[in-house]
């Protein structure tokens, strides 16, 4: 059997992404015959900038990607911070930059799943994904929202949980919050959700 391969396209400057991007990573590697593999955007800060902001060290184990790569893959997790309740500037360009892949339509009939981190509560939880999906829409991408398939984590009141029926999310507060246990297991749960129907749909084509 083909194996089925998935992109985890994701910016992070904190590290919460990131970590959220790991564990959406084993998830979908949990899947058999799928390979999930792990990608940065371009970075559009200068150094000196970056060290003003105590930035979180750029992963050295995750490549990054071009836009050209993303024919490579038959699925994808695409990941951001909110920046007042939209993905980050970085992301936002790398879409920006998928332009020839548009006029195409390339990526059309590839399914797209989002994550993200925001720092509060009305920082964008559900707003971050609502508006990250004109982008795959343009693309012709098919859009894989969780729903409730994460079952009672879905429903859990007693702690403070990022998320939504459209994917995984976490706080991440004055950036000193990591990822819950909770939260990890939405993002595995994602991972593996939308590397199964990846999965399906290109055994279907």
């Amino acid at each position: 059997m083909a194996t089925t391969n998935v992109y985890i396209v994701f910016y992070s400057l904190y590290g919460h992404v990131e970590t959220m991007a790991r564990e959406i990573q084993k998830g979908a590697n949990s899947v058999d015959g799928v390979k999930a593999t792990l990608w940065q955007v371009p970075e559009t800060l200068p150094d000196r900038v970056l060290e003003k902001m105590k930035s979180h060290p750029k992963a050295d184990d995750v490549p990054v990607i071009s836009p050209e790569q993303l024919l490579e893959a038959d699925g994808f997790l695409f990941g951001s911070p909110s920046r007042f309740g939209v993905m980050a500037a970085q992301m936002k360009a790398f879409f920006d930059a998928t332009h020839p892949l548009w006029a195409t339509q390339a990526l059309a009939g590839k399914p797209a799943g989002i994550f993200w981190s925001t720092g509060f509560h009305g920082g964008g939880q559900e707003l971050t994904a609502l508006t990250a999906i004109t982008q795959l829409a343009h693309h012709g991408m098919i859009f894989v929202p969780v729903g409730y398939t994460f079952g009672s984590g879905m429903f859990e009141m007693n702690e403070v949980r990022g998320g939504s029926s459209y994917g995984a999310g976490t706080y991440a507060a004055d950036g000193s919050r990591q990822p819950t246990q909770l939260e990890l297991q939405q993002a595995f749960h994602q991972g593996k959700y939308t590397a199964e129907i990846t999965k399906k749909l290109k055994i279907k084509t």
